[in-house]
């Protein structure tokens, strides 16, 4: 019975960090990603105020010319969704069940694992939060890449984890030897994003098979795949293999990205079902998604037409954005996602601000003590309102 309550703990715990608790303090310090500051004359925020990602969107112009601080797609959710969701209201005073159901069957046939392989949740933050609590131990520690998305990390330090940040390479990659040869006794989980974000890199696909075959015999591995379906290749990519070689490997999943799902909230891992089941007891799982999120991943998932589109139009954009700042003496790390980091010539919180008083949201960030911008792929017309605002700054 105290198991169960210290657990309940825990989930409230988790969800007072999902709704926003402060994560000053907590944050890489070789890569460390910076809130923006904002500046608004009628507002009440003043300028050189920090915002957090969240703070940028609530208090940012309700119309941006340009909103490109949040790596969203800006061409989805497809008109299927769409259509699902509207098919889907006259009835969606009922659980869905049955949805649950469809849609973790679809993913574990494309996939090639089974049902009990599958974890679904509103997103993939609920999940995140669930690794975060289920691997933190007093005097335990995570190991990540710096920098990397921080969301799970910096959850798993308020459970009193160590956050074990290991530089990138010289190229902006995740360092796997380095990361490898960071674990000790105390290690509880080693995260991976790959693609990584902020850098949008991503490792060679032979080498971190073998890493996870090693390391997930002494430590779980838990493999952020959130930005896959923007690799030429994501079947060929993915660590999804290890799972069905029965390695003690979790790979997460989202919709957000290049589905268009961020407002809709789907998300899942896969892992061994014993994993599967721990981690359940940390997350309302596939009951946080609503009925008519759930028949809009139904209709849309692998709609391969859609997810063509978007990504052509994602590369247009993306080239547009090299071009514009070749154009202006800039250098960028190539990308493999929907978004690019590049380093700028001024302090990174007055250049957000001032990209911000010209009606474009972007983040900045701080790598080798050096400023940088992450900027998000958006549409051609989001992507001239950047190149506008940047000539007026380069």
């Amino acid at each position: 019975m105290s198991n169960k309550i210290s657990r309940r703990h825990l989930l409230k715990a988790g969800a007072l960090l999902a709704g926003g608790l402060p994560f000053a303090g907590i944050l890489p310090e070789q890569g460390q990603a910076s809130p923006l500051s904002l500046h608004r004359a009628n507002d009440l925020i003043t300028p050189g105020t920090l915002l957090t990602e969240k703070e940028i969107a609530l208090h940012a112009p309700i119309e941006l010319k340009a909103r490109l601080f949040a790596n969203e797609n800006p061409f989805g959710p497809s008109d299927k969704a769409k259509k699902a969701i509207q098919e889907a209201l006259p009835k969606s005073y009922q659980y869905p069940f049955m949805f649950l159901k469809d849609l973790s069957g679809k993913i574990a046939d494309h996939e090639g694992v089974k049902e009990e392989n599958i974890l679904m949740a509103s997103g993939s933050s609920p999940l995140l939060m669930a690794a975060a609590i289920c691997f933190s131990r007093p005097g335990g520690n995570i190991i990540t890449g710096d920098p990397s998305y921080e969301d799970l990390p910096s959850k798993a330090v308020r459970f009193n984890e160590k956050w074990v940040k290991v530089p990138l390479t010289a190229d902006y990659k995740l360092d796997l030897d380095a990361m490898e040869r960071s674990i000790d006794g105390n290690t509880g989980l080693v995260y991976v994003c790959n693609p990584n974000n902020p850098t949008a890199t991503v490792v060679d696909t032979d080498r971190l098979r073998a890493f996870c075959e090693r390391v997930s015999k002494r430590v779980t591995v838990f493999v952020d795949e959130a930005y896959i379906d923007y690799l030429d290749d994501p079947a060929g990519t993915t660590l999804v293999s290890g799972i069905k070689a029965g390695q003690n490997i979790i790979v997460a999943r989202t919709f957000s990205k290049l589905y268009g799902f961020a407002g809709l909230r789907v998300g899942y891992i896969m892992a061994q079902p014993d994993m599967i089941k721990k981690l359940s007891d940390y997350t309302e799982g596939p009951m946080s998604i609503s009925a008519t999120s759930l028949q809009a991943a139904i209709a849309s998932y692998q709609d391969t037409e859609f997810l063509q589109g978007a990504l052509k139009k994602t590369i247009a954009s993306r080239d547009y954005l090299y071009e514009v700042l070749k154009k202006e003496g800039y250098s960028y790390i190539p990308s493999s996602a929907n978004f690019v980091l590049f380093p700028i010539k001024m302090d990174g919180p007055q250049f957000a601000d001032e990209m911000m008083k010209r009606s474009v949201g972007v983040r900045h960030w701080k790598l080798n003590n050096k400023d940088y911008c992450r900027v998000s792929i958006g549409r051609m017309d989001e992507m001239e309102a950047f190149a506008a605002a940047f000539k007026e700054l380069s």
